[in-house]
């Protein structure tokens, strides 16, 4: 007979307490306890509750290998309460045995209805550490149970696969937000469009009367960087700052030999270079830059308010001037074929000339973002990610530990999606210049031109070839928050993997890596992408992509949404009328016409406002209350990995002072550990 000291604490979220009863099986290595009530006078489980409890085993079971939790209602009713809940969230278990130190089991998993967990203890372990055969068929019935939970579906041929949510019912809680995100969200949504509605702006089909008109759809809700953006949108500088600070950082490429199909002359550009050089000369000394969205060439376009809405595959020249000037577009051209009816405009053209020019750029730009460097390379991607980790890692493997922070909320913001924004009638479809339509077509284009280089920071940035340009403040943070996390990673990986061998002969490592390969970029060899890894060094790149695309690539590509387009001329969601082909044509009244109409507009801005701002239950970068690892090298890991963020913050802090328009997308309190909006 043995006695056994059995502490359980419960999470403080709402509803994570319980009036169930629990026990708990402990399984050691010469066999198994029946159930052991966990139960004493007045109730246990409440929320944030740790309780102690006494069990007495009948028999010795050895060395102590899982436990297993049971759960089942109570004898007598619950207390009548309208939002009781039977589920129940464990954060761990804690067992003390006769002889020897306490065993943590951490948990951290929503327990619903009558069911059972198994837990372990928390030292992370690799499959072929594994050597008792109960362990090893543990590992096999967690990974079964869970792949027939979590399955893929093609949403879109050509697209990432994606969760099957209709395996889970209703979404499992513990990948569903919690009920404070959930309220907070839709209360956030709902009050920008009521705010509209009340102003009779939703549901108005026409054109905006003036642009001044245009401010009262943000006046509900203004920030700093939007009236900035309001103030300077028309100036050249800010218009070429966006594509090195704005929403889609990652186009801007330098640029050494002019594109055949985009004649620039020198005389066209003379004014803004000035005199003394040439465009042969600027190309040789690396100061000119191109930023081409020919993606978009021939693009399906949408019908809105019963218009056809039109689309531009604009090629944009960019020059830095010598001494740290600011970036200034030289010229652009609104199709990928010239000619007279394909004129390129200049900054010294007419102004409503060259400001609709541009603006058919940030249209583009608007579509690119939202479909590409969005919705899949980080949303897309991440639920990839996400579902592989779940599918074939095992809780007490040492990268799923690793990962699961990562993709927290992420199936759920998902599936909210393809329900509120990308179905039939949704938003993209009835708001924006591309449609469902262009939306696929756009994915599927590029998902033959996507590669591991450009999901991997520093690669991308070489590629593009824009190390040095100045004032590119995605890049400086960006490169500093890869840093950290690579060398937390590294760190990580170096505690369980002691050899190249020990990768390649991780089973769980490989089918994940193979899955993300086959399920996420469809077996295609010619992304790059890794359908196996043989190398620490190819381990630690791999997973510091994982980490940095499901959190920092996420806040620079979504957290400023709003900021940026809610002054819609700087980013609209559609255009109404077709590319200009000539100069001289452009008016006040024209441009405005081109504008989306007030209704889409106003849908478009309450879906951005919606989705730009974390709405409550934040975990920061590098913020893990969930405790999955129990040894201590790993937390002095997590440890030095906070440091090393809030270093980094301090130093984007006080650059931020000096700067007009403060970046703050990558500053580490901002970024949320995983794709959760």
């Amino acid at each position: 007979m043995a006695e056994f000291r059995v502490r359980v604490s419960t999470g403080e979220a709402f509803g994570a307490g319980t009036w169930d009863e629990m026990s708990v099986i402990i399984v050691g290595t010469e066999g198994e306890t029946l159930p052991l009530p966990l139960d004493h006078f007045g109730k246990e489980f409440s929320a944030g509750a740790e309780e102690d409890f006494e069990v007495t085993c009948p028999q010795d079971v050895g060395r102590v290998l899982l436990l297993r939790l049971h759960k089942t209602p109570p004898a007598l009713p619950r207390p009548f309460w309208p939002l009781a809940s039977d589920a129940w969230f464990c954060r761990w278990v804690q067992l003390t045995p006769p002889r020897g130190a306490p065993l943590r089991f951490p948990c951290y998993q929503w327990l619903e209805d009558q069911g059972s967990l198994v837990l372990r203890e928390g030292t992370a372990k690799i499959s072929w550490e594994d050597r008792h055969p109960t362990l090893q068929q543990q590992r096999q019935e967690e990974l079964q149970a869970r792949r027939e939970m979590y399955s893929w579906k093609t949403y879109i041929p050509g697209w990432p696969r994606c969760l099957n949510e209709e395996t889970i019912k209703n979404l499992d809680l513990n990948i569903k937000y919690s009920l404070a995100k959930n309220i907070t969200f839709y209360l956030r949504g709902g009050s920008m469009l009521a705010h509209l509605k009340l102003k009779g702006l939703l549901d108005r089909k026409g054109l905006w009367k003036s642009l001044e008109e245009m401010r009262s759809v943000f006046s509900f809700r203004k920030t700093p960087a939007v009236e900035y953006v309001f103030e300077h949108w028309q100036e050249d500088a800010f218009f070429a700052y966006q594509f090195l600070n704005g929403l889609n950082p990652v186009l801007i490429r330098r640029c050494r030999h002019l594109p055949k199909n985009f004649p620039v002359t020198d005389a066209m550009v003379a004014l803004v270079l000035g005199p003394g050089t040439s465009l042969q000369a600027e190309l040789e000394k690396g100061s000119l830059f191109l930023v081409d969205h020919g993606i978009l060439s021939g693009i399906r376009t949408n019908v809105i308010n019963r218009r056809p809405q039109f689309s531009a595959a604009p090629m944009t020249l960019l020059y830095q001037r010598p001494g740290c000037g600011p970036l200034l577009p030289l010229a652009i051209q609104l199709s990928q074929t010239p000619g007279p009816d394909s004129p390129i405009f200049l900054p010294s053209d007419d102004k409503w000339d060259w400001l609709l020019a541009k603006t058919w750029v940030r249209n583009a730009e608007f579509s690119i973002h939202e479909a590409l460097t969005h919705l899949l390379q980080v949303h897309l991607v991440a639920e990839v990610f996400t579902l592989a980790t779940l599918r074939q890692l095992p809780h007490c493997h040492p990268l799923f530990k690793l990962l699961i922070p990562h993709t927290r909320y992420t199936l759920h913001i998902n599936t909210l999606a393809r329900e509120l924004l990308i179905a039939p009638r949704k938003v993209v479809d009835r708001s924006t210049g591309i449609g469902i339509e262009g939306f696929s077509e756009l994915i599927q284009r590029y998902m033959e031109q996507l590669n591991y280089s450009i999901l991997c920071l520093p690669e991308d940035i070489r590629a593009r070839g824009v190390e040095d340009i100045p004032g590119y403040y995605y890049r400086d943070d960006g490169m500093q928050i890869w840093g950290a996390v690579e060398c937390f990673v590294s760190e990580m990986i170096g505690i369980y993997y002691l050899s190249d061998e020990s990768v390649r002969d991780d089973s769980e490592l490989q089918a994940w890596v193979w899955e993300i390969f086959s399920e996420g970029f469809l077996g295609r060899e010619s992304s790059g992408v890794p359908s196996s890894l043989g190398t620490r060094e190819a381990l630690i790149q791999y997973v510091t992509m994982v980490i940095f695309t499901c959190s920092a690539k996420h806040s620079a590509v979504g957290t400023g949404q709003f900021d940026f387009s809610a002054w819609m001329p700087n980013l609209p969601p559609t255009m109404q009328l077709p590319p200009p082909t000539s100069k001289g044509q452009a008016s006040l009244e024209k441009f405005i016409a081109t504008l989306p109409p007030v209704n889409a507009t106003c849908d478009v801005i309450i879906a951005l406002w919606a989705l730009s701002k974390e709405p409550g239950d934040r975990r920061s970068l590098g913020t893990y209350p969930d405790e999955h690892f129990t040894e201590v090298a790993p937390c002095w890991s997590i440890a030095a990995f906070q440091s090393r963020l809030a270093q980094i913050s301090r130093d984007i802090q006080e650059r931020n002072q000096d700067l007009e328009l403060p970046y703050t997308y990558l500053d580490p309190p901002i970024i949320e550990n995983s794709v959760s909006i």
